[in-house]
């Protein structure tokens, strides 16, 4: 038996309760606008909700992005073990995508994100939420348009396994260690896709450079060549009748 199933049998022997967020939340809320412009090289660390979809994984200890604070009208600040929600998308199946915050800086949340405020281990309910079950929870009811919305009580209304402290410490501490094995593969997927990419390109270069009288000629004396062309829109027969690809 491995220390994971001990701390289960030890500390939930009747099994692990699964409980809303609004049950667990300390607090829970929602950012205020931050525009584009108002972003800044330093400042005050803040995160707007695209950033949630296209920067932050599981979680972050640094903000990609500062403003300055006195710019913002009716501040809210996120701080370490937050978990954050865009509750705005392009897309149900990605919709309330979230992250957590374990640096140590206080932090201005942007619009269209939800700020929780808990007391669990704020890895676990990060790998909690990321899971197909409580995607599924995010995504229901959700219609496809070009932009998706969820709401605070949406976000409430999910409900996720909450076993013990000692319980989802030793998650987080596996899991954390596959993260880590990942993260030093993608490292040397990438560092040998680079060595293969300019292999490549040395034997393409060499292959193609011939020094041996080869007779060079320009494109014009191998092919016929002309623009290409797009009828206007007006011509309406074209575009409404057309047969050609």
């Amino acid at each position: 038996m491995n220390k994971l199933e001990e701390l289960v049998e030890e500390l939930c022997p009747d099994g692990v309760k699964y409980m809303s967020l609004e049950d667990i939340s300390i607090d829970i809320y929602r950012g205020s606008g931050i525009t584009r412009e108002q972003i800044t090289m330093t400042g005050t660390p803040c995160v707007r909700y695209g950033e949630i979809y296209t920067t932050y994984g599981i979680w972050f200890d640094e903000c990609v992005s500062h403003t300055n604070e006195n710019d913002i009208s009716n501040r809210k600040y996120f701080e370490y073990g937050d978990v954050l929600f865009a509750i705005t998308g392009e897309s149900v199946e990605d919709i309330a995508k979230s992250t957590v915050y374990i640096g140590h800086e206080k932090c201005l949340a942007g619009g269209d994100i939800v700020v929780l405020k808990h007391n669990q281990d704020p890895k676990y309910l990060s790998y909690a939420l990321s899971t197909y079950n409580s995607q599924k929870q995010k995504s229901s009811g959700k219609i496809k348009s070009k932009v998706v919305h969820s709401s605070v009580p949406a976000i409430q209304s999910i409900v996720v396994p909450i076993p013990p402290l000692p319980v989802q410490h030793e998650i987080v501490r596996i899991l954390d260690q596959f993260t880590e094995l990942e993260t030093e593969l993608e490292t040397e997927l990438e560092t040998e896709l680079e060595k293969r990419k300019k292999q490549y390109e040395y034997y393409r270069n060499n292959l193609l450079l011939f020094d041996c009288g080869i007779k060079w000629e320009s494109i014009g004396d191998l092919f016929e060549v002309r623009n290409g062309y797009t009828p206007s829109k007006r011509i309406s027969e074209y575009w409404k009748n057309g047969s050609v690809p």
